[in-house]
């Protein structure tokens, strides 16, 4: 039988600037969407050299499908054990098959290797789908707070 998908994940380097901005812009274009908020907000209007700095001081991961960025995620380590996921972002043309699954797998290996007891994340509390699949992934809601203009939830993951 033949492959019809060959799933790869690494570590992002300058050469995927480009696939992540894409990919981010598309995935929080319609997180802005399903959450019913306003498209000002920083995900959509980060620059390449914003993607660039973070890959230079955080744990970010591309996924791709034969050989097409898909999907990518940043975790910033923290010193108190503690890690900050963010811009946990699908294409749309790939969601629902995986990829934020198998994300999260690597970001879970990599907070193991960190000895992270505590992930933290925000999204928008109205975004069901969202919500659900970090419920899914281990997490639960700690708090929602307005100071963004809408309702975030603040989730977290514990490690032991």
């Amino acid at each position: 039988m033949e492959n019809l998908y060959a799933f790869e994940v690494k570590r992002a380097t300058e050469e995927d600037i480009p696939a992540i901005h894409k990919i981010t812009k598309d995935a929080f274009l319609k997180y802005c969407e399903m959450a019913g908020i306003s498209y000002d907000i920083e995900a959509l209007n980060e620059t390449y050299d914003d993607i660039r700095k973070d890959i230079e001081n955080k744990e970010v991961f591309v996924v791709r499908i034969d050989d097409e960025p898909v999907g990518a995620v940043r975790v910033e380590i923290l010193e108190n054990g503690e890690a900050y996921l963010s811009r946990f972002a699908v294409g749309s043309t790939h969601r629902n098959n995986g990829v934020g699954k198998i994300l999260m797998s690597v970001v879970d290996k990599v907070m193991k290797q960190h000895k992270i007891k505590r992930l933290r994340l925000h999204t928008a509390s109205k975004g069901a789908p969202t919500i659900r699949f970090y419920y899914g992934r281990g997490f639960y809601i700690a708090s929602v707070e307005g100071s963004r203009g809408y309702p975030r939830a603040e989730l977290i993951k514990e490690y032991e």
